[in-house]
């Protein structure tokens, strides 16, 4: 259609012609004169659109579904990304707690064998030197850390420095077959060398065959020469077992470490050995036996009980024999009368025939 001036005025006319079918349709409500009409077109038109708003909604709905997704997908790495780190900080600060612990309990034994240490982590299990037990510490060199230096922790002996890099250094666990340590029975001052047993108790050689060792006696390192490779006072484990001497020189003991080898965290490097011999004291107070409970019986008499027993033994009130309830008057109550069964030849004689009765009851016939 070209735009003319009859065409422009055709549109005008239409559009005056609709704002007057509108104006008539409000103003007539329920009863409006095109009603009919419009009943018809939604007959006639409605199935029409029912079958294009299928056909277009899903595509519509896919469009939005689009246009919304960057945003939801968004919200959700933002949320995954609260929860990491949420869960992160509570591990972390229970990890923070468990370490805080692990650091104060070993500064109490370090301050009590008065040992100047420098605190390390654990951060790896095993060395390329081929030892099977062997842990990696995040300390070195540059840290002040040198070959052959005590390791402990809160527990008690770790082992000994033997590698030693500019910030990490290799340490040989206590438990390792090639560890041998100097000690002292707690006490006794009993001396011997411990040796490690991989997952096993440590095997103790004590050098006093005769020895009077028992089960919970407890041993501290001896101390080396010039305070390596060990300090004197590390607690090193408990007798768990002792073995016979057998008359040998030497006593065995199997000797269970204070320490967790499986189990290591934080841990401190012995830099300044201790002026003076810390003996026994760096040794937890040992735990106070629990009382058993003793349980006292009391046997009580019944009231019921009879008083007036019988002559077989029982008493009355007074102590003396009480009589038998029912017994004949005129029976002998002496216990110790004759049991002789030989009946008396003369009271066989004296007896009266005439009196004597049969086993019917019935007197028996004078014999002539």
């Amino acid at each position: 259609m070209r735009d003319t001036r009859e065409s422009r005025l055709l549109l005008v006319l239409l559009i005056a012609i609709a704002f007057a079918l509108i104006t008539v349709d409000i103003r007539g409500g329920e009863d409006s004169p095109v009603d009919g009409a419009r009943q018809a077109a939604a007959t006639v038109f409605g199935p029409v659109e029912n079958g294009v708003a299928a056909a277009v909604n899903p595509v519509g709905n896919a469009i939005g579904a689009v246009r919304d997704s960057g945003s939801r997908h968004t919200r959700i790495a933002a949320l995954e990304r609260e929860n990491a780190e949420l869960k992160q900080r509570l591990g972390s600060d229970a990890r923070n707690r468990s370490q805080v612990r692990e650091l104060d309990t070993m500064l109490q034994r370090a301050g009590a064998g008065q040992y100047g240490i420098k605190g390390a982590q654990v951060i790896a299990i095993g060395a390329a030197q081929g030892f099977s037990w062997t842990v990696t510490i995040d300390m070195g060199r540059n840290d002040g850390i040198a070959r052959d230096m005590t390791v402990l922790n809160g527990d008690g002996l770790v082992g000994r420095v033997t590698t030693v890099g500019p910030n990490t250094a290799t340490v040989l666990l206590a438990n390792d077959p090639g560890f041998t340590v100097g000690t002292r029975m707690e006490g006794s001052d009993e001396l011997g060398f411990a040796t490690g047993q991989g997952d096993r108790p440590l095997s103790v050689q004590l050098l006093n065959g005769k020895a009077k060792i028992r089960n919970g006696d407890r041993l501290v390192t001896f101390g080396s020469s010039k305070d390596k490779p060990f300090v004197p006072g590390v607690p090193v484990g408990e007798v768990v077992r002792v073995d016979p001497s057998g008359g040998d020189l030497t006593r065995t003991l199997s000797v269970r470490p204070f320490v967790g080898f499986t189990k290591l965290d934080i841990v401190g490097v012995v830099v300044e050995a201790p002026r003076e011999d810390p003996r026994d004291t760096v040794l937890p107070p040992k735990a106070k036996p629990v009382p058993t409970p003793t349980v006292t019986v009391t046997v009580t008499p019944s009231p019921d009980a009879d008083l007036n027993a019988d002559a077989g033994g029982n008493l009355d009130v007074n102590g003396n024999t009480a009589p038998v309830t029912g017994a004949d008057p005129n029976a002998n109550p002496n216990p110790n009368a004759d049991a002789n069964p030989n009946p008396d030849p003369d009271a066989a004689a004296n007896a009266d025939p005439g009196n004597a009765g049969n086993g019917n009851g019935q007197a028996a016939d004078d014999q002539e």
